[in-house]
């Protein structure tokens, strides 16, 4: 798999999903070592591109977990399928603060010059 590149024929706009979720100083440890030994169900579903645990910077801004999917369709999908449910099984298990969850279409991608012209066409309608 070419990471992110459409699959051929793909008029389907990518997207990401960026979920930012506040981890106490104190739990930062448990919170990363959960990700690092995540099942990878994920990894499998079709639509996946990439995953990214990304750590604040910044004491008291939130960690950013962003995954980087083919279509929202392919997204939804995931979100209820059985894989899911068992990847977010143990989600309670390090204490987390607040939560916000955000959907982006890619509009541009340096591993994707095409998305510029989709985009340019898309906005002239």
């Amino acid at each position: 798999m070419t990471i992110g590149r459409a699959a051929e024929g793909s008029r389907r706009p990518m997207i990401t999903v960026a979920n930012r979720i506040q981890v106490a100083p104190e739990n930062a440890e448990a919170f990363e070592r959960a990700f690092r030994d995540r099942a990878g169900l994920v990894d499998r579903v079709p639509g996946f591109v990439r995953n990214q645990v990304l750590r604040p910077l910044r004491e008291g801004e939130p960690y950013v977990v962003l995954t980087t999917w083919r279509s929202h369709e392919a997204f939804q999908a995931w979100t209820k399928s059985e894989s899911f449910r068992q990847a977010h099984a143990n989600a309670g298990a390090t204490p987390t603060g607040e939560s916000k969850l955000e959907v982006h279409q890619v509009i541009q991608d340096s591993d994707r010059p095409d998305l510029d012209a989709e985009a340019a066409a898309e906005a002239q309608g």
